[in-house]
């Protein structure tokens, strides 16, 4: 396998559309199954591999990888907050509100503030990053991305959120994984969301602009880091248990939420390994994205395509999206 030729692949949305509305909205989740690939390996070699693997979140899919394997070799690791995970997770939210969001408001991003904030992450600067946060600039971008919510968001009453799990809770819910559930996860027989916004559901109160809420939900976080409050179960959080002889079990919670990585060993080689990614979790064919665009006008399709644009990095997949229309 070459770690270089991997095309980490996509996401694609199809739209229906009859009487100048969208009446139809397929998601589609077009990416390898890398985990396929390495079935067979000597496990520590499998395990160096992973992280080389994915262009994004790659300390935390190698954090996972490590843990889910020393798990299967009996070794269970109790919930923490990883710094490396967490560090990575606060770049990743820095990304999108300095580089993304400004970008998406039509201006320009605040690259200098972006390569000072890592910085002060690195270097556990938390009160610089405050201020920056609490900034002039920052809070005026703040302002007018909520300005126009009501013209370019959704509202929503009840986003439907995977609750805060711990690798030994999600046993009685999942007590194996397997490649069905990889490609389409499901919490109760439902698709649920993950994320910063599950992170924090226990403030969501009532309707609120759907997009808003997971891009503050990020700020948050960030806030939470400068602040020196963040807790178990904020960005960063760890924990892996053995599922049973030779199978272990790794959740992490990355930037766009809970990552599962569980390895089946024989002897010392994989038998099998399974990864639940973010990515499947949020761009569920029954998650939000159709309740978001089903029924919208579909007359100005340049309108259209930036609405989807506006839903999906609310949404932030971890590969590109494309837009097809049937």
């Amino acid at each position: 396998m070459s770690v270089g030729s991997i095309d980490p692949g996509c996401i694609r949305l199809h739209l229906d559309c009859a009487g100048g509305r969208i009446n139809k909205v397929s998601v589609v989740s077009a990416r390898p199954v890398i985990a396929q690939q390495l079935r067979g390996r000597m496990a520590d070699e499998a395990v160096r591999l992973v992280p080389l693997l994915f262009a994004l979140c790659g300390k935390a899919q190698g954090r996972a990888a490590i843990l889910a394997l020393e798990a299967a070799r009996g070794k269970e690791s109790p919930v923490h907050l990883d710094p490396l995970i967490e560090q990575e997770v606060l770049r990743e939210h820095l990304w999108h509100w300095l580089l993304d969001l400004p970008t998406l408001q039509g201006e320009a991003p605040l690259r200098d503030e972006f390569m000072s904030a890592n910085r002060w992450i690195a270097m556990g600067q938390r009160e610089a990053l405050a201020e920056l946060l609490c900034g002039r600039r920052l809070q005026a971008m703040i302002a007018r991305f909520e300005d126009t919510a009501g013209a370019q968001d959704v509202l929503e009453s009840a986003p439907r959120l995977l609750p805060p799990l711990v690798a030994q809770d999600s046993l009685a819910q999942w007590p194996q994984l397997d490649s069905g559930f990889c490609q389409s996860p499901h919490w109760q027989d439902r698709a649920v969301e993950t994320g910063a916004l599950a992170r924090r559901q226990d403030r969501v109160n009532g309707p609120q602009w759907a997009f808003a809420a997971r891009w503050l939900a990020r700020l948050d976080e960030l806030r939470d880091w400068a602040g020196d409050t963040a807790k178990l179960g904020a960005g960063g959080t760890a924990s892996a248990v053995p599922v049973e002889p030779g199978r272990g079990r790794a959740l992490v919670e990355t930037a766009r939420g809970m990552l599962m990585h569980e390895i089946v060993l024989d002897g010392d080689r994989i038998a099998d390994y399974f990864i639940v990614a973010p990515t499947e979790w949020n761009f569920h064919l029954q998650g939000p994205l159709p309740d978001w665009l089903t029924g919208r006008d579909a007359s100005d399709r340049e309108a259209v395509r930036g609405f989807v644009a506006r839903a999906v990095a609310a949404l932030d997949p971890c590969v590109r999206w494309e837009l097809e229309w049937l």
